[in-house]
């Protein structure tokens, strides 16, 4: 299942809250794109949030997927405010020539 899955790989331990940041959010995008359409998104909220609750304690990136599923049910639909993982140019071509 995608939730276990997902929850698997942002419980990886102590990291910068920076960083925790970002992989809890980019956990919360991939749960949520795996909803379907017809999905009671409370509901999954909720029993997402009880699967990952026991993690959060050992692992900051989990805590913030948590703290968005909390705050994504609450209060009446606003947007959350997400941010994207900065691009980077990881050299290209020239790079693989380099490394042969």
């Amino acid at each position: 299942m995608l939730l276990e899955r997902t929850l698997s790989q942002l419980d990886i331990g102590p990291m910068p809250a920076d960083r925790a940041v970002r992989l809890g959010e980019m956990g919360y995008l991939q749960w949520l794109g795996a909803l379907r359409g017809s999905a009671d998104y409370r509901a999954e909220a909720m029993r997402a949030y009880a699967m990952a609750e026991p993690l959060q304690r050992r692992s900051p990136a989990v805590a913030v997927f948590c703290d968005l599923l909390i705050d994504s049910t609450r209060g009446p639909i606003a947007a959350l405010d997400l941010t994207f993982p900065l691009q980077q140019r990881r050299g290209g071509a020239r790079a693989r020539r380099a490394e042969l």
